[in-house]
């Protein structure tokens, strides 16, 4: 990658690609901001937009959303593939799941686009618990979903950011397809259990079967693509097959992936957990 070559960075605003734009720009690099409120507006929704959006672009971070997993995703993702490979984009970055079948077509419908392709397969985000869907129940105090024993090897979204700012930048990682995970197995519980301590608070975790997380998600007026991601989520994905660990982030970066419990403290720290600073 040349110091002048334009990165297009989809989800620019989101949990991986805000913290890539942060360390792309931290090093003088050109960044372009991929998101519905950019300069130049992009929207996976509206093929109008992609055009503009990759004028001048020599490499791109492909994060879709909402997730690999919503129907249609390959097929999208791959067209934009296309075209990003037309326009003259050479390195492409895509952020995958892991044992997802939709994420794996993804993977087979951007290679075969013949861009200088890496995969980062991304375990559970832990900043779901901060950033995300997560957040409200933490701070109400009980978080309830359809997980019960399987393990999942939580990952901090810094990570994922630090391996994806370092394939597109340096070289040997081209035709690679890497599987980053948390250094250890939590379950849910045993994650939410993680944040008490940190936060000095009472949380607790329940155990909820499928129908009653869905109507819980319906209630609260959770679009249904939504609802129906969740759920395929927690129950097909979240079946034990990811329940292993990987050694992607030290393979990328040469040192561990940060533990769950550091990333709990020092979020813990900012003041988000606290309901009494909720809006």
């Amino acid at each position: 990658m040349h110091r002048n070559d334009l990165t297009l960075v989809l989800g620019g605003t989101g949990k991986t690609g805000g913290r890539l734009v942060h360390l792309l720009t931290g090093r003088d690099l050109p960044v372009r901001i991929g998101s519905r409120s950019g300069g130049v507006p992009f929207d996976w929704e509206d093929r109008a937009t992609w055009g503009p959006a990759l004028d001048g672009v020599r490499s791109v971070y492909l994060s879709y959303y909402p997730d690999l997993a919503v129907p249609g995703a390959p097929e999208t993702v791959g067209a934009f593939a296309e075209l990003a490979v037309a326009r003259g984009a050479q390195r492409l970055v895509l952020l995958s799941g892991r044992g997802e079948e939709e994420a794996a077509a993804t993977e087979k419908a951007v290679a075969a686009t013949g861009a200088d392709l890496t995969v980062l397969r991304a375990a559970w985000f832990a900043q779901n618990f901060s950033e995300s869907y997560l957040l409200d129940p933490v701070l109400a105090g009980e978080v309830a979903l359809p997980a019960g024993d399987v393990r999942e090897p939580f990952l901090d979204a810094d990570d994922i950011a630090a391996a994806a700012a370092a394939v597109l930048t340096e070289d040997g990682h081209v035709g690679r397809t890497y599987e980053l995970t948390g250094p250890r197995l939590l379950t849910f519980a045993e994650a939410v259990a993680e944040i008490a301590a940190a936060t000095g608070r009472d949380l607790g975790y329940v155990t909820v079967p499928v129908a009653d997380f869905t109507a819980g998600l319906a209630a609260e007026g959770a679009p249904q693509e939504v609802t129906d991601l969740l759920t395929y989520l927690f129950t097909s994905v979240l079946d034990g097959r990811n329940a292993h660990l990987d050694d992607g982030v030290r393979q990328i970066l040469g040192r561990p992936a940060r533990d769950f419990t550091d990333y709990a403290r020092a979020t813990a720290a900012t003041g988000v957990w606290n309901p009494e600073n909720a809006s």
